[in-house]
């Protein structure tokens, strides 16, 4: 389908292409992957014609159709189910030629084409696909005008897919959509009938959806077989491989130069000592491949405070007094929680985590909130409240007034903003460093519970893998919404559904959730969906998930009791440190002696109030131990 040789292709002085070499063979799924700013998005543009290569050539199958996601939303009075039939530009001419036309013989070859298009089907399949991105019947027939923009992007990739161009080009598809369509579109693409190439962060997305994987680097082109767990792995080995060469290259090298300074002066020696110059000069030497390390995310620890840190009983939240968007919500988030809010967008999701950040409350029911909770808060617009005229040693120095710069630095460097980077402005940041700048200032508190509204629309793979390992990492509870399924599979052990007005929590796993929805959206994906077995593995996963919410709920009494026991001594020490320098003070002394003897009684008091409370938070954290020995598992079972 694409045969790329020999591509150059400079931006500014940098080249991004250099003698790129690379077969896309016809229907296969290649997803194409690399840093932030290796060329993926121009290799897509130079495919499609859009730039003009330097040198090289690009060559497509003759007469292959290349399709892409128009980058203008459309709008006007037109519906989405309109408007993605209208993709079909043969189809549109052959109806519209079916009207005017007289002559018999040609009105007949019209209908024999839209016969063998399955043209009369089109309206059914392209009401599906835009159902499978969300829009229900009723949605089909408004005006594009109604809709967001996010929303009018949505039916721009529906008109593609519906198209089916035999070169499919797709440019993080994901971006403007929530988990739900993202799930649908991974399950349309993997049947895809031809030749697709995508560029996407998503691990699971191209796990599921890609056969082969391009990738960029170094401005090279390589192809990988399979999906992105099967390139990591073939690339690890490709780097452990090529690191043993250099070595042995570089120790061969040594021996031979050391051969050479000891007897090229020798007359008995000197005709080797010629010939292993002359092999030294001849040798090639091995390009270390040098793998490029993620920044790695740091959240700071805070300190522990009592759980749950949010009770819900009853609540209703909402924008308009009389008209919440949910209601009867009874939910508890723990101080080690890791939440993941599932459900379409505009079922209440981005409600839910304003209502847990404070900026909205409850508008009935009752909101329970423990004393001195910090909340770290990442909106979808988190990145439009940076001040692009401040450098990042700026945005968090305004955030800890009267901290060190040092201090300030240090902060910084936990996400990857060391030394210069500090001082570069925000406008000359990229997307993936001014995301990293925004966790960086919502976390500068060490919040006790992150929130975290779509933190990896602007991450590449590996800074999302990087943010999967800081929240593992992170000692404090997170409500996490995203439609990364890597990130939610590995971050969340709890989910809960937003849907039908309210939020409940969803018992079953990823795999379950995904199977429903696209029973729902789509069902002819239901029988191919349950064609693919797994069920003892999401049924193992099922009860694991549910093992957890009933230990944290064995456990959280236990674990309230030792904290609160541990808080009762700190207060207790603090107060005998405050009388015992009193005590030491000899101004104390000159003074009153009813205060002396006052003193002197406290401290008596403190000491065996003390006692009692170390006594209770030993025997606190001594049940609380045993508790966590009879865990799940750890038992005398095997």
């Amino acid at each position: 389908m694409l045969q790329i040789a020999g591509l150059t292709y400079r931006v500014g002085t940098r080249f991004l292409f250099e003698g790129a070499t690379a077969h896309v063979p016809v229907g296969h799924r290649v997803g194409l992957v690399g840093r932030n700013g290796s060329g993926k998005t121009t290799l897509l543009k130079l495919i499609a014609g859009a730039l003009e290569i330097e040198r090289g050539s690009l060559a497509l199958r003759r007469g292959a159709r290349v399709g892409v996601v128009a980058q203008d939303a459309p709008d006007g009075p037109r519906t989405p189910l309109e408007t993605v039939l209208a993709a079909d530009e043969e189809r549109t001419r052959l109806l519209a030629e079916a009207e005017a036309a007289r002559d018999p013989h040609r009105i007949a070859e019209i209908h024999t084409r839209l016969a063998d298009m399955g043209a009369h089907a089109a309206p059914a399949r392209a009401a599906s696909i835009l159902a499978g991105l969300g829009f229900d019947e009723e949605a089909q027939a408004r005006p594009l005008s109604h809709f967001s923009g996010g929303f009018r992007m949505r039916v721009a990739l529906a008109a593609v897919l519906f198209a089916e161009p035999d070169l499919l080009l797709l440019d993080e598809p994901t971006n403007h959509l929530d988990l739900e369509a993202s799930l649908w579109l991974e399950s349309h693409l993997r049947t895809y009938p031809h030749t697709l190439l995508i560029v996407s962060h998503d691990r699971e997305f191209l796990n599921t959806v890609a056969t082969r994987i391009l990738h960029i680097e170094g401005g090279k082109l390589a192809v990988y077989s399979g999906g992105y767990d099967a390139f990591e792995r073939a690339r690890r080995e490709t780097l452990e491989r090529t690191a043993v060469m250099v070595a042995r290259q570089d120790d061969q090298r040594r021996r031979m130069e050391a051969f050479i300074a000891r007897f090229k002066a020798k007359a008995t020696k000197a005709r080797q000592a010629q010939s292993r110059m002359k092999a030294l000069a001849r040798m090639e030497p091995i390009a270390a491949v040098m793998e490029e390390r993620a920044v790695a995310f740091s959240f700071p620890e805070p300190e522990a405070v009592p759980s749950p840190v949010i009770r819900l009983e009853s609540a209703e939240v909402g924008y308009e007094p009389g008209r919440p968007v949910l209601r009867g919500l009874s939910l508890s988030v723990y101080a080690d929680d890791r939440i993941a809010l599932l459900g379409a967008n505009g079922n209440g999701k981005t409600t839910l985590t304003r209502l847990f950040s404070g900026r909205l409350r409850v508008s009935g029911g009752e909101m329970t909130r423990t004393p001195r909770l910090r909340v770290g808060y990442f909106a979808q617009n988190q990145l439009e409240e940076l001040r692009v005229g401040r450098t990042p040693i700026e945005e968090l120095s305004a955030l800890m007034p009267g901290a060190p710069e040092e201090r300030v630095r240090t902060r910084l460097g936990g996400f990857g903003f060391g030394g210069d980077k500090a001082l570069v402005r925000v406008a000359d940041l990229s997307g993936g460093e001014k995301a990293r700048l925004a966790l960086c200032l919502i976390a500068h508190c060490a919040p006790h519970l992150l929130i975290l509204d779509e933190p990896t629309n602007h991450l590449d793979l590996d800074s999302r893998e990087a943010l999967v390992q800081a929240l593992n990492d992170y000692k404090g509870a997170v409500i996490l919404v995203s439609h990364d399924r890597h990130l939610v599979e590995t971050v969340a052990d709890r989910l809960w559904l937003v849907a039908r007005g309210t939020a409940l929590p969803f018992e079953g796993d990823m795999d379950e959730y995904r199977s429903g929805l696209l029973a729902e959206r789509s069902p002819a994906s239901r029988t191919a969906e349950g064609a693919e077995g797994g069920g003892q593995e999401r049924a193992g996963r099922k009860e694991t998930r549910r093992a957890a919410a009933a230990e944290r709920a064995r456990l959280a009494p236990l674990k309230g009791e030792a904290r609160a026991a541990e808080e009762a001594l700190e207060a207790l020490t603090d107060e005998t440190s405050a009388v015992d320098r009193e005590l030491s003070d000899p101004a104390t002394y000159a003074g009153s002696e009813a205060r002396v003897a006052e003193l002197g009684r406290r401290k008596r008091e403190l000491e065996r109030l003390v006692a009692e409370a170390e006594a209770r938070w030993i025997a606190a954290h001594e049940a609380l131990e045993a508790a966590l020995a009879q865990a799940p598992g750890d038992g005398s079972e095997g």
